[in-house]
């Protein structure tokens, strides 16, 4: 089998579908919606990190505190995706997507105007919740909106606007940290939600196609014994990421995580019985059975738990090590998170000899790449223009890894199978994530304890040990494409 894209099935035409007539420009500002809304969501995922230490001032937070401040938005975001998946297709995609969107931009502003830890804890933790029930909105209504070519160069945009938004979220925070606009300090990181948000309730509103109540699917239920089993397997496996590295790894961290094994293992049991009684379990077996989803899976969450943890140690080097601003250390970011967007929605325009080879080598660029930074930052320097050529690779590396692989696996799903594949991939994306700054965090951080000492050196010895790590992991995604093609 070759990774050639897989024929996309064409639907017959529902109400707001792009057969029907006179539809292209609505289509347009419906994608412009829906994955603006995204982007501003999967901000918030980042954009708080650099707006910590004056949180942690304004608000006299402990460690702790400010912890839960950073963690709560992506404890609650990861748990609840699936079930947000789910409700969009019972309840209607359009109206849980303007619910989920209300409900980010008044968290957003709770958030902005909170007068104390426990307050901004409580609110980032609605926020979540939010982004959780809006975030699989975004897929399912691309699937059913769209179709054939169409759906590839609009699955290419949500593929670069997924993974951007980590780097962006950090210049953003950066710049409006910075600015001190009106002397709020770091509530604009939060209120500038608020104006996004009202105006795209507005646009949404008008664009986004009236659910139909008469799509199969629509009157499955909920799975409620299975969504707290997801819950609670996913709940034990965030927080101890989140929270493991602060609170210095205790024993309750390593128990959670062999407790969440235990109540995946549950979950499955339990779904695959419902499935035999010929329920509706949490995530239909068609979408499991899909070819290809299985490494789909596994390449997405590589490429984002590499993503991620090259941005966040990276991060901890420049600020810690080098002494940058937070604003100049979320500029640096920008050529990689630039060349990602242009490659995502390019790729398909690239000559047919070369599609087949696009995922392992881009996951070997990534390798490569990771191992470049390494060794240019070693000495404790800042790479000079080296660096960029590097960031540019790996963020070229990381889009040809993760852009194909996202299409090629939702090409062959149908729209009725829409929400469980949208909650499966944005689930395991941001799983990706909290692994990626959980275990390429520790290595960093606990080459830095080892050496005793502080300053460029240390961090930059510490920083290399960890970019070998992840060229490692990049090349197990490389492994997987090669295994793909020779089937």
């Amino acid at each position: 089998m070759t990774t050639t894209t897989p024929p996309v099935a064409n639907p017959a035409p529902t109400p707001g579908s792009s057969k029907a007539p006179g539809t292209d420009k609505r289509r347009g500002r419906l994608l412009a919606a829906v994955l603006t809304a995204q982007f501003m969501a999967l901000l918030d995922v980042f954009i708080v990190n650099v707006a910590a230490p004056t949180i942690r001032v304004e608000l006299h937070a402990s460690g702790a505190g400010l912890q839960l401040v950073i963690a709560g938005y992506t404890i609650s975001y990861a748990v609840l995706l699936i079930t947000g998946a789910r409700l969009g297709e019972r309840l209607g995609h359009r109206r849980v997507f303007l619910a989920g969107l209300a409900v980010f931009t008044a968290a957003s502003l709770a958030c902005g105007l909170s007068q104390s830890t426990g307050q901004l804890i409580a609110f980032r933790l609605v926020q979540g919740a939010g982004s959780a029930v809006l975030i699989p909105q975004v897929l399912s209504l691309i699937q059913r909106n769209f179709t054939g070519e169409a759906r590839m160069k609009a699955l290419g945009a949500y593929s670069a606007v997924l993974a951007t938004g980590a780097a962006a979220g950090q210049v953003v925070g950066g710049v409006l940290v910075s600015a001190d606009l009106f002397g709020t300090g770091w509530r604009p990181v939060f209120l500038v939600n608020v104006p996004v948000g009202v105006v795209l309730l507005f646009l949404a509103a008008r664009v986004l196609p009236r659910d139909d109540r008469s799509e199969p699917g629509r009157a499955r239920g909920l799975d409620l014994p299975g969504l707290v089993l997801l819950g609670a397997a996913v709940s034990l496996f965030t927080v101890p990421l989140v929270l493991g590295e602060q609170e210095g790894w205790p024993l309750w961290t390593w128990l959670s995580l062999g407790a969440s094994a235990v109540v995946f293992a549950l979950f499955c049991g339990f779904e695959a019985r419902l499935a035999r009684r010929g329920g509706a379990p949490l995530i239909s077996p068609r979408v499991l059975r899909v070819p290809g989803m299985g490494l789909a899976v596994f390449r997405l969450g590589v490429v984002m738990a590499v993503n991620s943890g090259f941005l966040f140690v990276l991060s901890l080097h420049l600020q810690g090590g080098l002494g940058y601003s937070a604003l100049r250390a979320g500029l640096t970011f920008g050529p990689s998170a630039m060349v990602f967007g242009v490659i995502g929605l390019t790729w398909r325009k690239w000559p047919a000899a070369l599609q087949r080879a696009l995922i392992p080598g881009g996951f070997a660029l990534a390798a490569v790449s990771c191992v470049a930074v390494g060794l240019l930052l070693r000495d404790g320097g800042d790479g000079g223009m080296w660096l960029y050529v590097a960031f540019v690779g790996g963020g070229a590396g990381l889009s040809l890894g993760f852009s194909p692989t996202l299409t090629r696996a939702l090409a062959t799903v149908g729209p009725q199978d829409a929400a469980d594949a949208s909650g499966l991939l944005a689930t395991v994306t941001q799983l990706g994530q909290l692994t990626g700054v959980a275990v390429f965090g520790a290595i960093f951080l606990g080459g830095i304890e080892s050496q005793g000492a502080s300053g460029a050196y240390s961090s930059a010895d510490a920083l290399l040990v960890c970019f070998y790590a992840l060229a490692a992991a990049a090349a197990l995604g490389a492994v997987s494409g090669l295994v793909r093609m020779r089937r």
